[in-house]
């Protein structure tokens, strides 16, 4: 791709080196901003350098904040006993949207994976670990994917867990709703057949 300008070119192959985004639509992206207002640029430029130098990470739960406690963590709507221990923040930000949850988080950071080089001290599971011991919790929902990782890692917490006398959960795993039995994988649908529920006659 030839460029004209090479503060184009640069800005391009920056943009360029964004998730899902190519050279093309990089090259879309800069061309729009050059035909926006300065102060939009400028205004866009800002945000992204006040994300990068003044984000922080909550101290209880892992979260993104604004300050060393989240909004999350801090709010009195929210019950402070029972803690969804997910895997990282979109699936924080998943479990928040269903608008079925009133707990608090804990954001592990990633899961074991020996493959990839990850093991246990590279988590945020220590401090799970205190923050069991140290405060008031009924409840450890293990929100992990399905996965052979997702289950070495709850596996590991359940572990870690064993002396204290709080509920440890997991989220149901199950066939999708519209979802057609042939289509689905024999491990989905076996648990789904183990966690069966009762079937409401009312």
């Amino acid at each position: 791709m030839q460029f004209s300008s090479k503060l184009i070119e640069d800005a391009v192959n920056q943009i360029s080196k964004l998730p899902g985004i190519g050279k093309k639509t990089a090259l879309r992206l800069v061309l729009h901003l050059l035909k926006r207002e300065e102060v939009e640029t400028l205004a866009l430029s800002e945000a992204l350098t006040k994300l990068r130098t003044e984000i922080r990470y909550c101290q209880t739960c892992h979260n993104i904040s604004d300050k060393e406690i989240c909004t999350l963590c801090t709010s009195h709507r929210r019950d402070q006993s029972i803690i969804c221990v997910v895997e990282n923040l979109p699936d924080l930000m998943a479990v928040e949207n269903t608008a079925q949850y009133s707990g608090v988080y804990h954001i592990l950071g990633g899961i074991i994976s020996p493959i990839d080089g990850i093991g246990p001290d590279d988590l945020k599971i220590e401090s799970l670990i205190q923050r069991v011991s140290n405060n008031n919790i009924s409840e450890i929902i293990l929100a992990l994917s399905p996965t052979m990782e997702g289950d070495t890692t709850s596996f590991y917490i359940t572990k870690k867990l064993k002396d204290n006398t709080i509920k440890i959960s997991t989220i149901a795993r199950g066939v999708p709703i519209g979802g057609e039995l042939e289509y689905t994988d024999e491990i989905t649908l076996g648990r789904s057949i183990l966690s069966r529920v009762d079937y409401g006659k009312d």
